[in-house]
């Protein structure tokens, strides 16, 4: 995707009309009798592979559109309920695979493996159209509710705390996590990493459905409902390049959320964000057993090397949104995109 064909796609498509249009109505709600129109439909087709024994295990969680597979911590076997987390990969497969367990590099650690090392219950989702799961990619629209599904699944199990269950999400996951966090109040706390504040900043190659149809982007434009939000959410991206901080920004100067929280880190970028910021959230889930969700961060708890900063409206102020965007995304499909077409 070649930079100005991008920028001319945002600017004709009118960026500012949704960024300065948000929304207290949660979006679930706006999305009530509206049908997305596919103009694409796209699967990934890639088979589910077999995690370690005694790390990770293969399930099948029910959605709207059938029975999709996910890995699951497997049962501890104490007789306890144990905090859980529900993680977004990144890409646009809607895929899972051996990112959850691989070995990698504290510069580009996908795995969130950290949440496992501390104890914390994991549940890795595979979404609609990807893998071999029945239905089709929406790009940022039915997966909600696949993730909400997931939930549901989650909260059944005898080993998860169902009062403590939370949302992560990496680059696309991220997006989807804070679309989420738009919808439902039923997560304790939301981690974002690196999302866009609209999904146009994917490209018009990457989204499957009508884009000619200003409804259609509304409807999944994370900058629009942020006012929905109604539990902790925190969004961390870092400023070095590759990096999506000027979508960072953007969703900082339109939010007026006070329970939205955003952390800009310098040193780091999109990938390398993860691994130390990962290891500190898992650290305060093990210590938030209160009624309700009590995790704030520091900049002295971030730091681990990099400087961490809590950003502020005063930065976002210089950022023009309709270039700022264009510049910040390129989709940065971190999982396999290999896609298919059903008939």
């Amino acid at each position: 995707m070649k930079w100005p064909s991008t920028i001319f796609f945002l600017l004709l498509l009118g960026i500012e009309s949704i960024c300065n249009t948000a929304s207290a109505e949660s979006l679930l709600d706006a999305r009530q009798g509206f049908t997305t129109t596919l103009a694409k439909k796209e699967v990934d087709g890639a088979p589910v592979s077999d995690p370690p024994k005694n790390v990770l295990q293969s399930v099948k969680y029910n959605s709207p559109v059938g029975d999709l597979a996910a890995y699951t911590t497997p049962s501890p076997q104490d007789g306890k309920r144990h905090p859980a987390i529900i993680w977004i990969f990144g890409g646009l497969s809607n895929s899972i695979n051996e990112t959850a367990w691989a070995s990698a590099t504290p510069e580009n650690d996908q795995s969130a493996s950290a949440f496992r090392d501390a104890g914390i219950i994991m549940m890795y989702p595979s979404l609609r159209g990807g893998n071999r799961n029945p239905g089709f990619h929406e790009s940022f629209y039915g997966e909600v509710n696949d993730i909400l599904s997931a939930l549901d699944y989650l909260e059944k199990k005898e080993y998860v705390d169902p009062k403590r269950i939370y949302l992560g999400g990496h680059s696309t996951g991220g997006t989807l996590a804070l679309l989420v966090a738009e919808s439902t109040d039923r997560f304790r706390s939301i981690f974002s990493f690196g999302p866009v504040s609209d999904v146009r900043a994917y490209g018009a190659d990457a989204l499957v459905f009508d884009i000619t149809k200003k409804k259609e982007f509304e409807l999944r434009a994370p900058v629009k409902w942020l006012n929905a939000i109604s539990k902790p959410t925190f969004v961390f991206e870092g400023t070095d390049k590759p990096s999506n901080i000027a979508a960072f920004y953007i969703l900082l100067k339109a939010s007026t959320n006070p329970l939205i929280h955003f952390y800009s880190i310098r040193g780091k970028n999109h990938f390398s964000t993860l691994a130390p910021i990962t290891k500190v959230i898992a650290a305060k889930i093990l210590l938030d057993d209160g009624p309700s969700s009590n995790i704030q961060f520091t900049q002295e708890e971030l730091e681990g090397g990099s400087s961490f900063q809590k950003a502020t409206q005063d930065q976002a102020i210089q950022v023009d949104p309709k270039l700022a965007l264009a510049y910040s995304n390129r989709g940065f499909p971190t999982t396999s995109k290999r896609i298919t077409r059903r008939q």
